[in-house]
Formats: C-alpha cells, sequence, structure tokens
C-alpha cells in the first residue's frame, strides 16, 4: 500500500515540478508566393495554439488579416517583431475612417506613432480651400474635415467626433499605409518568446491543459495526474499515517 503511494506522490511531483517544456513554434506564413509576413508569437495564426495569449491573425485569399471588432478586416502588411510594429492596410483605401472607428482602448494595442486629438467634421456645404475635405468619407451633398479641437464648428457642420489619431487628412501624406501603424503590449507574456520562436512558455501543468480529450486510458491517466497536484500535501500525510498505524 505504501508503495502505491509513493509511486502516485512521484509521478505527480514529477509532473508538478518539471521546467517549462521547450516548445520551439516555427514561424508561419498565409502565402510563400508573395512577401506576406513571418507569423509567430505573439502573433498566431487562428487555430494555433497557444491561445491564452497573443493576437489572432487568419489568412484571406493569401493575404495575412487581422480582425478587430470596433472596424472589422484589416490588411497586415508587415510585423517588426524588434521594434513591436504592425503596419496595417485597409482594404477599402480610406486609412481616416479607420482612425474614426477602430477603438484601441478595449485592446492591447496602441497607435505606434504619437497621436493628437483632432475633430472630424461633416458638412452640408464645402469649406474654404484651406480646409481639405477627406475624399473617401465625403460625397456628393456632405464633406468631411479633420480640424483642431479648438476651431470654431462652421454652422454648417456638425462635430462627428474627437479622438487622438496620428495626423489629420492631408493630400500629401494620403498614402493608405501612413499612420496606419500599432504597437502591442502583452503585460505577462512578454517574456514567453524565446529568440528565434516561442520557447519556454508551456509548464508541464500548462502543456497537460492543452491536451485535447480523447476517451481511452492514457487520456484519463493525465487528467488524474494533472487533478492530483493540489493533492500531494494530503497525500503525504496520508502515507504517513499510514506508516505509523503499521
Amino acid at each position: 500500500m505504501a508503495s502505491f503511494f509513493f509511486f502516485i506522490l512521484f509521478v505527480t511531483s514529477f509532473y508538478a515540478n518539471t521546467n517549462p517544456i521547450e516548445a520551439s513554434w516555427p514561424a508561419v506564413k498565409c502565402s510563400h508566393d508573395t512577401p506576406e509576413p513571418d507569423i509567430h508569437f505573439p502573433f498566431r495564426l487562428k487555430g494555433q495554439l497557444p491561445q491564452h495569449c497573443g493576437f489572432e491573425l487568419f489568412c484571406k485569399e493569401n493575404t495575412t488579416m487581422i480582425h478587430f471588432p470596433s472596424y472589422g478586416d484589416l490588411v497586415v502588411k508587415s510585423i517588426s517583431y524588434d521594434t513591436k510594429k504592425l503596419q496595417l492596410l485597409d482594404p477599402k483605401n480610406c486609412v481616416h475612417e479607420v482612425f474614426l472607428n477602430l477603438n484601441l482602448s478595449t485592446s492591447l494595442f496602441r497607435y505606434y506613432y504619437v497621436v493628437k486629438n483632432y475633430t472630424y467634421l461633416n458638412c452640408s456645404a464645402r469649406l474654404p480651400p484651406s480646409f481639405k475635405k477627406v475624399p473617401c468619407l465625403s460625397g456628393s451633398t456632405h464633406f468631411v474635415y479633420t480640424v483642431k479641437p479648438s476651431l470654431a464648428v462652421p454652422l454648417s457642420c456638425s462635430v462627428v467626433k474627437t479622438i487622438a489619431i496620428p495626423f489629420a487628412y492631408s493630400p500629401y501624406i494620403s498614402d493608405n499605409t501612413f499612420g496606419l501603424g500599432l504597437t502591442w503590449e502583452l503585460p505577462g507574456c512578454e517574456d514567453s518568446e524565446g529568440k528565434g520562436g516561442l520557447k519556454k512558455f508551456l509548464s508541464k501543468t500548462t502543456f497537460l491543459n492543452y491536451i485535447p480529450y480523447r476517451p481511452g486510458k492514457f487520456s484519463l491517466f493525465l487528467l488524474i495526474i494533472n487533478s492530483l497536484e493540489v493533492l500531494i500535501p494530503y497525500l503525504f500525510l496520508i502515507v504517513i499515517l499510514y506508516n505509523k498505524a503499521q
């Protein structure tokens, strides 16, 4: 009987105290025929493990994409892991629509560039030529402008939103990708990345938690071992009491 308890203690201690496993996650791409960015920690493709830390990307027609609930899908043009810069591209070719609607306050991203407050105005009449309308947000009967918040709102205009963005509209910097760069913070996850891939990220306990459940004796064994880890002190006590009772 005592031998059985010592066997259980040995096995559970092994899984509870073993050093984190070396889990090297190779970089993947959405396409090798086009200059798509390498994807590795803290990014992953949809369906890849680990799913509890990092950002999810997906492939659409061999193009790397990321989804933001507040806006929709954006193209990932490049990822600089050294400078932590995610360069994005708007499929609709309207970077100021992204600025106007993208809500980064609910994510772990923020703009890579310094931001300033600008006000979006929706006007029923054109403003003087010194104001530059945002073409992709304007139409034949309405005209959208980005102005400094201190500007008095013209009578023909209404305020859409005042928001911190990298730059106001200018025909000279209207390149779709300019300014649409993000950086990220992952508290508690940054040290999970080893050079050349994801290193020492999954502990033995975490590894057990990520094994897909399949009916069978081995899965049941892993489930029991994982559960018994918290019972190690009690098992020691039982063994001591059992030996004293002999």
